[in-house]
């Protein structure tokens, strides 16, 4: 039996604007995403990213939300985990990991990270060609910076050795952008590029995550891992991404081990897909990764 993720909507997006990603959770709430799995419906956390500005400070688009948005994620999470149920966080956009992570850390102590994800995210408020916050979760997780994030974070929330980077493609885009690169890191992230995905087969990447990262972890899934063509209701459009069978095998032993902690998803843009087929094919693809067990 699978325990079950409770449903909480993060409507946020970094590119600061209503609709968007910010639509994303009440559109998977109505396609049946909670039930599917199988815990309750937490509503939507009381979170909001708006302004045209960087801040001076931190490089940041909307800093100041972004940081609020931050510590209301952590909160929300760690009380949660201390009540004994397990989040999955409905963005939205990646921006929420830092806050996720966070409160996971606060409850749980050492936790790890696998994050699925078309990038890396390990980009600065000085590298982010735009600022937007979506650009630099991974970087923030890690201790890295902006500074101010990562203290409103309460500091690193993982070790690199304990989080796993998986599915990520962007890596002549981001040395273009200059930013810093995962495997120059001092100890490094596991680090599971597409190709290797290709290499070794999904499936069996996905097997030896766990016991790679060796502690309890949270789950990050951007859908703009998936092939531009066979996922574009998402606003981070990519070629060579995977297809829905190759994310099936990386999903489902994550979401289904014991280890898992808690779980979010990120980047699905409703308005980009009128017809939601798109939303449709995620709600199917996660509730067949195995989490309709749990009902």
């Amino acid at each position: 039996m699978v325990e079950p993720l409770a449903y909480i909507g993060v409507p946020i997006d970094s590119v600061n604007r209503n609709g968007g990603c910010e639509r994303s959770p009440a559109t998977l709430r109505e396609l049946g995403l909670p039930a599917a799995l199988g815990g309750e419906d937490g509503g939507d956390l009381e979170v909001g990213i708006r302004g045209e500005e960087r801040d001076p400070e931190t490089g940041i688009l909307a800093g100041f939300d972004v940081l609020e948005t931050t510590v209301t994620i952590r909160g929300a999470v760690a009380e949660l985990l201390r009540e004994g149920i397990r989040p999955f966080l409905a963005g939205g956009c990646c921006a929420a990991l830092p806050g996720a992570l966070a409160g996971a850390r606060d409850a749980l102590g050492t936790i790890a990270l696998v994050n699925f994800d078309g990038h890396a995210d390990l980009y600065d408020g000085e590298t982010s060609a735009s600022g937007e916050a979506a650009d630099m979760p991974v970087s923030v997780v890690l201790g890295l910076g902006p500074a101010a994030w990562v203290e409103a974070a309460g500091g690193a929330s993982v070790a690199p050795e304990r989080a796993a980077l998986v599915g990520f493609r962007d890596k002549e885009e981001s040395l273009d952008h200059g930013m810093r690169q995962p495997e120059t890191l001092d100890p490094a992230p596991i680090l599971r590029p597409v190709e290797d995905l290709r290499a070794q087969s999904p499936a069996s990447v996905a097997s030896e995550l766990p016991e790679l990262i060796g502690a309890p972890f949270w789950l990050h899934f951007d859908v703009d891992v998936l092939d531009e063509r066979v996922f574009p209701a998402t606003d981070y459009l990519m070629p060579n991404g995977l297809d829905w069978q190759d994310t099936a095998e990386i999903l489902t032993p994550l979401l289904t081990s014991p280890s898992l902690i808690g779980a979010s998803l990120a980047c699905y843009n409703p308005e980009k897909d009128p017809a939601l087929a798109c939303g449709r094919a995620l709600v199917s693809n996660l509730s067949s990764a195995g989490l309709s067990e749990s009902r």
